[in-house]
């Protein structure tokens, strides 16, 4: 029996062509129904990320997507139907769960039953939801690079959602840390993180860098690419290791595979997409480490659902800090 308890039309942000950030426009849609191995979601929170500021311009890393399309991987809310051969347990459970690429921007989301996570006791939505895909990386980078104590530690856009989970891993694990991102607003962010950060936008943010650690890093954390990435990569003592993980530059860190070699540093990072058993495992931990007080997920703002394109211009004109999330509705699904 498929368990749907609602009807009707939902709200829904809706793409029909790639374009700036007024491409985007709310819209009326049909409610969604779960299928097989299905669930049903009253959103509460959808994140809204970088990449999807890129598919939405048309230059996204995984090529145009078909159109029309409602934008958004991450939500957060109360599972409020479920599909015929999905257990009926989950009905009235609050989780997060991506939802497979597409969907997220809407009141109500379709997911696949295994991919939701339930939000622990104590943990407000808004935070694991800001944690369902900036904590699972932050984790898995962090495990990689096998940061030691007293290692001197560069995390670039460290003021982001997935820099500042990598600062506080760090410094958590004894490392000497230095967080690097551009702006006073951001500047004090990373600080009260427990590291000192630099602005990149300085001519001499490099050596600044080296002051702040006391010499060359161990581990350079590279979420900004181009020049940026570049000159980090070159601040490394030769056995380090560099964690790439982004590039809000709009382009990768220039990197020479005969110097690398030569001077024995080490390249990590996503270089292909986690799956399941990897990343449901994480994100749980994420939201544990949340729930306990060890890990503060940083929601920099939120904006109503029908302002998407708005939250999308903040986030190409980098005025943003930690997550951006868009507040959707169901205020009870949040604690």
């Amino acid at each position: 029996m498929n368990l749907s308890v609602w009807r009707g039309a939902v709200l829904c942000v809706v793409m029909e062509e790639f374009g700036g950030p007024e491409v985007l426009r709310a819209r009326q849609a049909e409610d969604p129904t779960p299928g097989p191995g299905q669930v049903l979601v009253d959103v509460a929170y959808a994140s809204v990320t970088f990449v999807e500021t890129q598919v939405r311009s048309g230059n996204g890393p995984f090529g145009r997507p078909a159109l029309p399309r409602v934008p958004g991987n991450g939500v957060g809310g109360r599972v409020v139907a479920v599909g015929p051969d999905v257990d009926p347990a989950l009905m009235g459970t609050v989780v997060v769960t991506t939802t497979g690429g597409a969907g997220g921007y809407a009141e109500r989301a379709l997911a696949r039953a295994d991919e939701v996570v339930p939000v622990p006791p104590g943990l407000a939505l808004k935070d694991a939801i800001a944690l369902l895909a900036d904590g699972r990386t932050a984790l898995l980078l962090f495990r990689q690079a096998e940061v030691e104590p007293g290692e001197k530690v560069l995390v670039e856009a460290a003021a982001g959602g997935v820099g500042s989970l990598l600062v506080q891993l760090a410094v958590r694990a004894g490392a000497r840390v230095v967080g690097a991102a551009r702006g006073d607003r951001k500047a004090e962010l990373v600080t009260s993180l427990g590291a000192p950060c630099v602005d990149y936008s300085k001519d001499e943010w490099l050596r600044m860098v080296r002051d702040a650690a006391d010499g060359e890093l161990d581990v350079v954390f590279d979420g900004v690419g181009g020049p940026i990435g570049t000159a980090a990569v070159g601040a490394l003592r030769p056995g380090g290791r560099v964690s790439l993980y982004g590039m809000a530059s709009g382009a990768a860190a220039t990197l020479d595979a005969d110097d690398l070699a030569a001077r024995g540093i080490r390249t990590l990072g996503l270089f292909a997409a986690p799956g399941r058993a990897e990343t449901h495992p994480l994100i749980a931990e994420a939201l544990r480490l949340a729930a306990d007080g060890i890990l503060r997920p940083i929601v920099g703002q939120v904006f109503p659902l029908a302002a998407a394109a708005e939250a999308h211009a903040a986030i190409e004109a980098r005025a943003t800090v930690g997550k951006t999330l868009l507040a959707v509705g169901a205020p009870d699904s949040d604690r």
